[in-house]
């Protein structure tokens, strides 16, 4: 017994050696690595707060009532930005209806359906090359089918172009929010004898309900800020119109055209367009977090 410890005793402290060596390397690794993401994460809320600085600086002061009571007016007559935000609330909210239904469908069939199906596959790619494609191929796309043939830009083709950004983006969450549930929750279910289409649409659905919402609210979030789509869809309009079949203005398209004019009200309009989109887009992802976290 005695024989055996003494033995063991002459390779312990090299083995602790090398232990402590590899402690300390793995300490000085970690070190360097905490580090640098924190360099990383302050470098991006400089970036975030001189951005949100910037606007609030330039645009808090044209910010009045006339801006969200007149329309938009020549240089000089002092008008305000309510055709260019009921224009966006149209737009927007048209695509969103319109295109939450599909996404949803869609990632209800990825998450439900198709399985390790081919053509899952390759529907789930589709949706992935969407999710990447610059928004600006798609305004081109749409140009292609709507505007040309039918003769003119419209509220329709803007519509239709922001749907298309918002399909994939809820195609996406809504995928990987049904893949989350357990199948013993799906298993228990089928087994009390429910059809599976009432599965999915009583429980898997209300299960990931806060993450489905989560989602068409990043979405939206994304598609309001949207402007190179909108340049070959509804164009702009800077007279009052409600009319679809007619070109329409936007907030972005309006932001574009005012901060590249020489005239001082259209720039100052301009920033304030910019720092009244950027908080509706701000309060929407702050909005779809804590849906999130309530849900939790």
């Amino acid at each position: 017994m005695s024989a055996t410890t003494t033995s063991s005793i002459p390779g312990r402290p090299k083995d602790e050696r090398a232990s402590i060596a590899l402690g300390r390397r793995r300490a000085r690794t970690d070190a360097v690595v905490r580090f640098l993401c924190t360099a990383a994460t302050i470098l991006g809320l400089v970036f975030l707060a001189s951005i949100l600085a910037t606007l609030v600086v330039k645009g808090a002061g044209g910010i009045s009532l006339r801006v969200f009571t007149d329309v938009t007016r020549p240089p000089g007559s002092g008008g305000g930005l309510l055709n260019p935000i009921i224009g966006s609330l149209i737009q927007v909210g048209l695509a969103t209806l319109v295109g939450t239904p599909i996404g949803l469908l869609v990632g209800t069939y990825l998450a439900e359906y198709a399985g390790g199906s081919r053509f899952g596959t390759v529907v789930r790619f589709v949706s992935d090359v969407l999710l990447s494609a610059p928004s600006i191929l798609i305004g081109l796309f749409v140009y292609q089918i709507l505007v040309l043939p039918f003769g003119g830009f419209s509220g329709w083709a803007g519509v239709v172009a922001l749907a298309i950004i918002v399909i994939p983006v809820v195609v996406r969450t809504t995928e990987d929010m049904l893949r989350l549930i357990p199948n013993t929750l799906r298993e228990a279910v089928i087994g009390l004898g429910a059809p599976k289409w009432k599965m999915i649409v009583l429980v898997c659905w209300r299960a990931a309900l806060s993450g489905i919402i989560t989602g068409v609210l990043l979405a939206v979030a994304r598609v309001a800020g949207e402007t190179a789509p909108l340049l070959f869809t509804s164009l702009g309009n800077l007279n009052w119109s409600l009319s679809l079949a007619q070109p329409m203005s936007s907030l972005p398209i309006t932001i574009y055209s005012y901060a590249g004019s020489p005239y001082e009200d259209w720039i100052t309009l301009a920033w304030t367009g910019a720092l009244i989109i950027t908080l509706g887009v701000l309060g929407l992802n702050i909005l779809a977090r804590a849906v999130l976290r309530a849900r939790r």
